[in-house]
């Protein structure tokens, strides 16, 4: 059966120049506290936390990880809703400042599996390719 209401419309939230360049800074000095301070100032900004989870992820700090993606999912909700998504339609991995908030749901994923919460790991891997399946191509290969 064909669905024949059409898909609302992709989801793209705003675009923050002074947090990108903080992010930016911090990419420079690689360092956790760098990000840390990203996240402090601009709380709301997923793509801090998603940057504190992957290095936590990496770095094979598993629950850090987890804290900082759920931290930066929530977070990345909020402006969602905030936005004007209703909880269904795309999230486009093309829009860049919607990547933080998809990245944050990639890790979440992987950490949720990592501590033994297959259920979580699961519907975050299939939000995030409800979201938009190129994400999940683009961070599966990152």
């Amino acid at each position: 059966m064909q669905n024949l209401l059409p898909e609302p419309p992709a989801t793209l939230l705003p675009v923050s120049e002074e947090a990108d360049a903080a992010l930016a800074a911090a990419v420079e000095q690689d360092a956790d506290d760098a990000y840390a301070e990203v996240a402090a100032r601009f709380p709301t900004y997923s793509a801090a936390w998603a940057a504190l989870a992957g290095r936590a992820l990496t770095a094979g700090q598993v629950v850090p990880a987890y804290a900082y993606a759920r931290t930066g999912y929530h977070r990345g909700l909020d402006q969602l809703r905030r936005s004007g998504w209703k909880g269904h339609g795309p999230v486009t991995w093309s829009h860049v400042p919607n990547q933080g908030f998809l990245r944050c749901l990639y890790v979440l994923s992987r950490a949720a599996d990592e501590i033994g919460e297959a259920d979580e790991a699961a519907r975050c891997a299939q939000f995030l390719r409800d979201c938009d399946p190129a994400a999940g191509d683009a961070l599966a290969s990152d």
